[in-house]
């Protein structure tokens, strides 16, 4: 499969927008909103120039597919947060999860020398977190009933990528790398 990312634009909200209420996506999230596309545009311009925040959409063989997104640019603590979704069913796979998590690490560890990469996960999503540690992430600490969402509780699982480590890890890895656009 062949990945690639451009960043977000106004065009992509409609798709953004059905991707992120579907209830497959929505279930391993914190919220499961009801969007308009009055309120995308909306969100869109509060993103659009804040460089604490970058958002790039995720194609697979030319076909859009997700979202993934880096947080806490200009944090001076040097940590920042990820996610992504692939919301085209039909365009998931281990490969693709694997190149754009190892991806993520090499564009935010190496080139825009963070000190970490962290991610929050629903304790109950076990195949995020076999994924992440598989590509070296650590726990580093679990929080029960972290989320109330539709009157249910959810524990969260913290997991962090640290520079350092990474060095170490991505040197066995094998992994299609992808290209992170600054533009």
């Amino acid at each position: 499969m062949a990945v690639s990312l451009r960043r977000l634009s106004e065009a992509d909200l409609l798709n953004v927008m059905q991707w992120r209420m579907m209830p497959e996506v929505t279930k391993y999230m914190n919220t499961d909103p009801v969007l308009t596309i009055e309120g995308q545009r909306e969100w869109f311009k509060r993103i659009e120039n804040d460089k604490d925040k970058a958002y790039w959409i995720i194609s697979v063989n030319g076909e859009d597919a997700g979202v993934i997104n880096l947080t806490e640019l200009t944090d001076d603590s040097g940590v920042s947060g990820w996610a992504y979704y692939i919301g085209e069913k039909r365009l998931r796979g281990m490969k693709t999860a694997l190149s754009l998590e190892m991806s993520m690490y090499d564009y935010a560890l190496l080139t825009l020398s963070r000190k970490s990469i962290v991610s929050d996960v629903f304790s109950k999503n076990t195949g995020v977190i076999a994924l992440h540690k598989l590509c070296g992430c650590e726990i580093i600490k679990e929080t029960k009933n972290a989320v109330t969402k539709n009157g249910e509780q959810y524990d969260v699982t913290y997991m962090e990528m640290t520079a350092e480590r990474w060095q170490s890890t991505r040197e066995g890895k094998s992994y299609e790398h992808i290209a992170f656009p600054n533009d």
